[in-house]
């Protein structure tokens, strides 16, 4: 395997990375985090 594929490949695996956490992210868990700074202080 030559350096180009070898490349390709590095470049493949971490554009499936950054889609994975892009998908991880965008699944909802971070709903309530987001909602945090709107909400008033209720003490």
């Amino acid at each position: 395997m030559g350096i180009n594929e070898l490349r390709v490949a590095v470049t493949l695996v971490s554009l499936a990375v950054f889609l994975g956490i892009v998908a991880w992210a965008w699944r909802g868990r971070f709903d309530e985090a987001a909602r945090l700074p709107f909400e008033g202080d209720e003490q």
